[in-house]
């Protein structure tokens, strides 16, 4: 467990919570700290599924600009491969991932959400890319991940103006999946989350490989990606017992081991 970053875990759902007063600031740090949770989560046997949490008041307000205002061009290259790294190891976390998010997402903290694989809002929360407004871009997969998840338009307009996007406006431009009530966030993330926890491990490990790898090629090498995750899991015992559950009793019967 790191200073500014946590790993709770109850019934399948891991919850990675940022806990750095005030703001959820991300710097270096907090940064490692997401990565060794990450790397905790995706190797655990018991977490079928994670949420990404901040908190009641905020997700994350960004990247630590007095960090990055003191330090060298060197420095700013180690901060960005960091972070990057990080990131990363969000994105590759081979389990359903969903961002649970109050008040502010900006900078780095929206790019931390787009690590994930759903997006629930609160009513009052607000997202964005403001780095333009300092006089840089984002350096962590918001001129990347943005544009794959709400088309390059819509990207653009956010990354080149720098303003913040309300949850109504973020439901309608697909940078949210779900808003609710703000008190509301964490637990319609547990609910979504619940919907994972008796799901195949190996199969939805597959399918995420399968989706994310997929998306980058062009659909023939894209259909061989499927095809070899698809076969694969033919050679796991869920994969078998799957199948004998479903000539016995029927679909949605079968109970998972992860083997």
């Amino acid at each position: 467990m790191g200073e500014f970053v946590r790993v709770e875990t109850e019934a399948g759902i891991a919850t990675i919570r940022l806990d750095r007063p005030k703001m959820n600031a991300l710097n270096g740090q907090v940064q490692r700290e997401i990565g060794a949770a990450a790397a905790e989560v995706s190797a655990d046997p018991e977490v079928r599924a994670v949420i990404l949490y901040g908190g009641e008041r905020l997700f994350a307000a960004g990247a630590d600009v007095k960090e990055m205002s003191e330090s060298g061009a060197a420095e700013i290259m180690e901060l960005a491969a960091g972070i990057q790294t990080a990131f990363k190891a969000v994105a590759h976390i081979p389990k359903p991932v969903i961002a649970a998010i109050t008040g502010y997402a900006l900078g780095g903290g929206l790019e931390l959400a787009l690590c994930a694989d759903f997006r629930v809002l609160g009513e009052g929360a607000q997202v964005g890319q403001p780095e333009i407004l300092l006089g840089i871009i984002p350096g962590a997969g918001g001129t990347q991940r943005l544009p794959r998840l709400i088309g390059l338009s819509k990207a653009k307009d956010l990354v080149y103006s720098g303003r913040f996007v309300n949850a109504t406006e973020a439901l309608a431009i697909g940078l949210a999946d779900l808003v609710v009530p703000d008190s509301e966030v964490y637990t319609a993330a547990r609910g979504l989350a619940g919907r994972y926890v008796g799901s195949a491990p190996l199969a939805v490990r597959a399918a995420k490989q399968a989706i994310d790898a997929g998306a980058g090629l062009d659909l023939d090498d894209a259909l061989e990606v499927e095809r070899l995750h698809f076969t694969g899991l033919f050679a796991t015992e869920d994969g078998q017992a799957g199948l004998r559950s479903f000539l016995d009793h029927g679909p949605g019967k079968a109970t998972f081991s992860g083997k």
